[in-house]
């Protein structure tokens, strides 16, 4: 059955259709989740609060974008809602004056990054440079980049401008190419 013909049903309260909803973007929503949380628990607990705010909320739907672009939305809110509410944060912020990114070391690779893509190292130490990213750069990063979403879809998804996105998606990047430098490039 068509995507427009579910939601519409689904929003009439056929729980069928509802389900089938549910059934599609199920593996979509949590392999999003842990992108962003990093974490199996958080990651389930947001799937839930997705698919719970998506019941209350599917009536709202205008349809005006994709369900996907809008359940990306719902889970990136979850995703940062969480993040705010831990007391302690594990990654460095972008404003802190001890977090420094030399432009010039990050501009310049010294190492294949096509070498580096087939060895297993580069999985782990980007996994790790992700995990340091503030919640709100981190999104976007997995948005953009991951999840290979326009720049504008990424703007629509996290409320912000094309021009803040594209600031925090360069930041985030920077960051990132930093962070490898220090692993790839220092050893």
């Amino acid at each position: 059955m068509e995507e427009e013909k579910l939601i519409e049903l689904a929003q009439g309260g056929d729980r069928k259709a509802l389900g089938e909803l549910v059934k599609r973007y199920e593996q979509t929503v949590y392999n999003f989740s842990f992108k962003i949380c990093r974490n199996k628990e958080k990651a389930e607990n947001t799937m839930q609060e997705t698919f719970l705010s998506m019941v209350k909320s599917l009536s709202q739907f205008s349809g005006q974008s994709k369900l996907s672009t809008w359940l990306y939305r719902v889970v990136s809110n979850h995703c940062l809602m969480l993040a705010r509410s831990q007391s302690k944060y594990d990654y460095a912020s972008f404003e802190d004056d001890n977090v420094s990114i030399d432009e010039k070391e990050i501009a310049d690779w010294k190492v294949s990054p096509d070498i580096i893509t087939e060895n297993n190292e580069l999985k782990d130490a980007l996994d790790s440079a992700i995990k340091k990213l503030p919640a709100e750069y981190r999104v976007v990063f997995l948005l953009r980049d991951v999840e290979e979403l326009s720049t504008e879809e990424t703007a629509k998804i996290v409320d912000l401008s094309v021009a803040a996105t594209k600031s925090r998606l360069h930041r985030a990047r920077s960051f990132l190419r930093n962070e490898l430098n220090k692993v790839f490039v220092h050893e």
